[in-house]
């Protein structure tokens, strides 16, 4: 009986041409690269992605001897897949939406590894090749939305760990009420910084993993609710610590050190898990075991075969200089230059309403990351007031995009009662009248009106998800993702009727509008 080990190897020319396919692409993707690692390094929730390329290529190696053992054969469905992302890569590029680029990279690094190894050697390393999406940072709405609900959650969950202490506290949206101190569930503190990395470390987890594939898919989903109770936990035991021991128990290093310890009690937890699940079923094994991280031995071959250089690797070439050739294109394009008033000339008198500029904090700059914008408080002759506040984005695909009001105001302690979509009647300027948002919201004792729009390059638009398609579709046709956020605010005071709010909402909307289109432009 015959047990060498029959081995392949590919010859120099596979090497050439191979690595020119690889030079290609990364010129091809250089831009997107630089634009994944700039967002990369601009927020802390994504400190682990640095890692995943040397991890990536550590799995690889460490099934190297199955690689050496397994015959590449050339598929047809990895040339599709590298022209369906080239498709899509362009598509990203031209519209500046460099998500839709970072994503189609991905996809076409898996297309060129499906094409020239095939399907079995693929599968070897299609996990491995994976982990490299979580490197693609998410969309900022998607980012911004996950953030300001997981901020709720967690000062709602974290409020009542400080109840159970028998401390007095008092929840408005994400602050946190102590009477003496109050704390602010800011972005920083929604649990992102541990949810993303926690998530990716129980995803290697469960490929290192030996278990039941539904064991392994306990271990990937519960590390969501883990980070969420545990960043709640850390958020109650900072209210309890500020209540006995005073405010700098909420700053400082101790703050931080706070933070690793929730983290790394996370992981703890999560191997608990692993280690309960390893003693349930028919396969029990010790977590030693079940979570064995075997590294390659060496390879003793009896044969060895030469790979041949398919055609498959020319095709590769061909479709590769396509990309590098549509990459060069895109990045060649002349964006519009688009002249506007700055919202520092917008006028403080308006029909009889008298006007004073307010200025945001520091901390919701930094967050909006807006280019322009107008907070200001008008009066008119009988001491009613209305609040006006427009951001303005000159580019809402570099990672910054308007913040819908739906997902901030529940932020500041306001409940929405009420939304619909009322239609403004004639103006002045829109024949027709406009749409917008209208939200009635309380806190307390404390009742407003708001009215909202999006003005995206001359239209008023409602609703939050076709903002991302007209974004699209303007990036990729006008070459312009610019845009605005729209809100004006009336305060509904004690006694005082909706209607009388709305009659005035109404009225300074009709008196605005006309004025913002030398502002936000069409």
């Amino acid at each position: 009986m015959n047990n060498t080990l029959s081995c392949w190897k590919s010859p120099k020319a596979v090497y050439a041409v191979l690595g020119l396919i690889i030079v290609v692409l990364s010129v091809a993707f250089s831009d997107t690269i630089s634009n994944m690692f700039h967002r990369l390094g601009t927020r802390k929730e994504y400190g682990y992605a640095y890692l995943i390329p040397f991890i990536t290529a550590f799995f690889i190696w460490q099934r190297k001897n199955e690689l050496v053992q397994t015959k590449f054969e050339s598929s047809w469905y990895g040339l599709l897949t590298i022209a369906l992302g080239g498709v899509i890569f362009f598509v990203g590029a031209v519209s500046t939406t460099h998500t839709i680029s970072q994503y189609a990279m991905i996809m076409i690094i898996l297309g060129v590894a499906l094409s020239l190894m095939g399907w079995e050697a693929f599968k070897i390393v299609v996990i491995p090749l994976g982990l490299l999406l979580f490197m693609v940072p998410l969309p900022p709405f998607i980012y911004n939305t996950l953030s300001t609900k997981l901020q709720l959650i967690s000062s709602e969950l974290g409020v009542a760990v400080i109840r159970l202490f028998g401390i007095s506290v008092y929840l408005e949206g994400n602050v946190i009420d102590l009477g003496s101190y109050k704390l602010q569930v800011v972005e920083a503190c929604s649990g992102l910084r541990y949810l993303f990395p926690l998530v990716v470390l129980s995803f290697i987890a469960a490929y290192i993993y030996r278990a039941e594939f539904w064991k392994k898919v306990i271990v990937v989903l519960s590390s969501i609710p883990i980070t969420i109770f545990m960043n709640s936990f850390r958020i109650g035991v900072i209210g309890v610590l500020v209540e006995n021991y005073g405010s700098e128990q909420a700053e400082g290093f101790l703050h931080y050190f706070e933070g690793w310890v929730i983290f790394m009690s996370s992981m703890a937890i999560l191997i608990l898990e692993m280690m309960v699940l390893s003693r349930i079923g028919k396969n029990k094994r010790s977590l030693s075991d079940a979570f064995l991280l075997e590294l390659p031995d060496k390879l003793s071959c009896g044969e060895t075969r030469i790979r041949r250089l398919s055609a498959h690797y020319y095709v590769v070439l061909l479709l590769s200089g396509s990309i590098l050739a549509a990459s060069m294109f895109s990045q060649g394009r002349v964006e519009q230059d688009i002249s506007r008033k700055l919202f520092a000339d917008f006028p403080l008198n308006i029909a009889g309403w008298k006007g004073d500029n307010s200025k945001l904090e520091q901390i919701y700059l930094d967050g909006l990351k807006l280019d322009d914008y107008i907070l200001a408080d008008y009066v008119d002759s009988n001491r009613q007031a209305m609040n006006l506040y427009i951001a303005y984005y000159s580019d809402q695909q570099a990672g910054e995009a308007a913040h819908s009001p739906k997902a901030c105001i529940p932020g500041g302690g306001w409940l929405i009662k009420q939304h619909s979509v009322v239609m403004l009647g004639e103006l002045s300027t829109k024949p027709g009248g406009v749409e917008v948002n209208r939200l009635l919201i309380k806190k307390g004792d404390y009742t407003q009106l708001v009215y909202y729009w999006f003005q995206q390059r001359g239209r008023f638009i409602t609703n939050e998800y076709l903002v991302k398609w007209y974004l699209f579709q303007d990036a990729l046709a006008r070459g312009r993702t610019d845009g605005a956020l729209v809100r004006l605010t009336a305060l509904v005071g004690p006694g005082q009727d909706v209607e009388d709010a709305e009659l005035r909402l109404q009225d300074f909307a009709k008196e605005v509008i006309p004025m913002l289109d030398e502002y936000i432009p069409e």
